[in-house]
């Protein structure tokens, strides 16, 4: 059974994962930016809180560059770890380092920067070793808004604070993912109602071309019978040597309307020649063969039947070239033509006919393994070898209303993932 739950929600799933990627890459870069602006606002607003007080005299009593130094010192046993001050000349006027943080000073002393000239202050993020670090460069004013000279620190954002700005990245990047998750979670019932009644309307449209096909099959073949058994039996042998062999679920659909619609060329053949009781003359043989390109241009005019040319076309053709229409030998007949072409002389010789009686299981298995590699593809005539006595006791004695219902589940089995698979590639259920 075909699960139409876990393809809507394999898409769903596959919906959600391309949509986490499109919103959560840029999200998370969107959030790290914050990050970094928040670092950086956090330094900026520190570095407000050193007073320029002093800077602007022209001359600078020793007394007033102590007050400075101390108040350097004072800042260095906070967050910033390095502070150097420039008078307005940029010339500088004191350095302050803590000395757990002197290898952050070596370090920064490879980048070079340059001193704003637009009154605005200047901030560069850094990462040495396991400390994160933001290089400020602040003009300094006085209170009268004259220009007191430059502010240069370094200031490390401690452990704490930064894990707390992460897991906020982390939370809302999450947050993301799972608003698009649930969105996605709530798709679900909805699609599925929504599919309910298309997916009712496609099963029985299938389901009415599968009749179609089945009934025109069984028509064809009352013709030269008393009933469409034989149609019934070669499509079920078909799907089980195609299951056997592997068959895809759209080449099995192929297969099972060949089985149908194999002989619907006959159709234009005269009943003197169909149903002659006596062997066929040349010329009236001649005649019958034409029911193969009858058969093409009657599934011609139909794109749903096309799959049904293979089996239609070449179920005649031989593995060693002998066959007809088109004479072709070995693997250029299709897989589907060689596989029905075995079950087709099977049933024949395992059924009663008008002219004949049955062959025994035994006898006919004989048959078909005698002509393995001239009539028969011989690694398909092994393959059936293994299963036809199974098959033999279920079909051959069935009745045509058993067959009928074997043959409808089978094949709405097979049409329906063909018809899913066509539009992805989900397994059944």
């Amino acid at each position: 059974m075909i699960s139409i739950h876990r393809i809507v929600l394999l898409r769903l799933l596959m919906a959600w994962a391309a949509v986490s990627l499109l919103v959560g890459i840029p999200t998370y870069y969107i959030e790290l930016r914050q990050l970094d602006d928040s670092v950086v606002a956090l330094a900026a607003s520190e570095s407000r809180h050193f007073s320029p007080a002093g800077l602007n005299a022209e001359a600078r009593s020793p007394d007033e560059l102590l007050i400075l130094e101390q108040r350097a010192k004072e800042f260095v046993q906070r967050n910033f770890v390095v502070i150097e001050v420039y008078d307005r000349d940029k010339k500088r006027l004191l350095e302050a380092v803590n000395p757990q943080y002197a290898h952050i000073e070596e370090e920064l002393k490879r980048y070079k920067h340059s001193f704003p000239i637009d009154a605005e202050s200047h901030y560069q993020k850094f990462v040495v070793g396991e400390e994160t670090v933001v290089q400020v460069l602040v003009p300094l004013r006085t209170a009268a808004a004259s220009d007191a000279g430059f502010f240069e620190g370094v200031f490390v954002v401690d452990h704490a604070t930064l894990n707390e700005l992460r897991s906020h990245v982390w939370r809302t990047l999450a947050a993301v993912l799972f608003a698009v998750l649930a969105t996605t979670v709530l798709l679900y019932p909805v699609i599925i109602a929504l599919n309910r009644d298309v997916l009712r309307f496609s099963h029985e449209v299938l389901k009415g071309n599968l009749e179609m096909a089945s009934v025109l099959g069984a028509a064809i073949a009352k013709r030269d019978s008393d009933t469409g058994d034989h149609n019934f039996r070669v499509a079920l042998y078909a799907i089980r040597l195609g299951d056997a062999v592997g068959l895809a679920a759209n080449d099995m659909r192929q297969l099972i309307l060949g089985a149908f619609l194999h002989d619907v060329g006959k159709i234009g053949i005269s009943d003197n020649i169909l149903l002659k009781p006596g062997k066929l003359t040349a010329e009236e043989f001649t005649v019958m063969r034409t029911h193969v390109a009858l058969g093409v241009d009657i599934v011609e005019q139909s794109d749903w039947l096309q799959g049904a040319r293979a089996v239609i076309e070449d179920h005649h053709e031989k593995f060693d070239g002998s066959g007809y229409l088109r004479g072709l030998q070995g693997t250029q007949i299709p897989l589907n033509a060689r596989i029905f072409a075995i079950v087709d002389v099977f049933d024949a010789l395992t059924s009663r006919r008008p002219y004949k009686e049955p062959m025994t299981l035994a006898q006919a298995l004989a048959i078909i393994d005698k002509d393995a590699g001239s009539h028969f593809d011989p690694q398909l005539v092994e393959r059936f070898l293994a299963i036809a006595p199974d098959l033999h006791a279920a079909i051959a004695g069935a009745d045509e209303a058993a067959l009928q219902a074997m043959l409808r589940d089978q094949a709405m089995h097979y049409f329906l993932r063909a018809s899913i698979e066509s539009h992805g590639n989900p397994r059944p259920a």
